[in-house]
């Protein structure tokens, strides 16, 4: 069975359209099309529903070979993705295998004393998720500062510019998730 960048690529070589032409006709950018071909992405439901239209297709058609993924565990022997922020007091592991054809994402961020992230701000409908695990932080959403201590949480709409602060000098550990994934 295919996933929906095989999909689209499979019948965008059937209906002999270039990745160009898609993107012009569709209206989604050549690289996240590009991507969604790869394997990188999964695009969006507004993007779908464009490249279907572009294709000439229902956009059932882009689903109906798909099938969901095996659950494979994660285990503490295997090497995600770490990000490290410039600032260095931050770091970021990805708790999932290919995560770019995920709809959800999850990570362990941690802050060292004194440390935040940078102000980030999702597109319309993403949402976040964040447990503090270890430690205080202040999640600064547009003009609020939520403090959150051990053992508490906080749900809210990522597409609000937003940021992870910790006014401690320990290290701060924090399962965030994130829908849909952004990277």
């Amino acid at each position: 069975m295919l996933q929906i960048g095989q999909q689209v690529q499979r019948l965008r070589k059937i209906k002999k359209i270039s990745l160009t032409e898609l993107a012009t006709t569709s209206g989604v950018q050549i690289a996240t099309l590009s991507r969604i071909e790869n394997g990188k992405m999964t695009g969006t439901v507004e993007s779908h529903i464009q490249i279907a239209q572009a294709l000439g297709v229902d956009i059932t058609e882009l689903y109906q070979t798909l099938r969901p993924e095996d659950a494979v565990p994660v285990t503490s022997k295997d090497h995600l993705e770490v990000f490290t922020a410039p600032n260095d007091k931050v770091s970021t592991e990805l708790l999932t295998r290919q995560s770019a054809s995920k709809k959800m994402l999850p990570a362990l961020i941690r802050i060292q004393g004194k440390g935040s992230t940078k102000t980030d701000k999702g597109t319309p409908g993403s949402e976040k998720f964040v447990f503090v695990l270890d430690g205080t932080i202040i999640v600064h959403i547009g003009e609020q500062a939520i403090k959150l201590t051990e053992k508490s949480s906080l749900y809210f709409s990522a597409a609000q510019p937003h940021s992870l602060e910790n006014p401690l000098s320990a290290t701060a550990k924090i399962l965030c998730v994130t829908t849909p994934v952004t990277l």
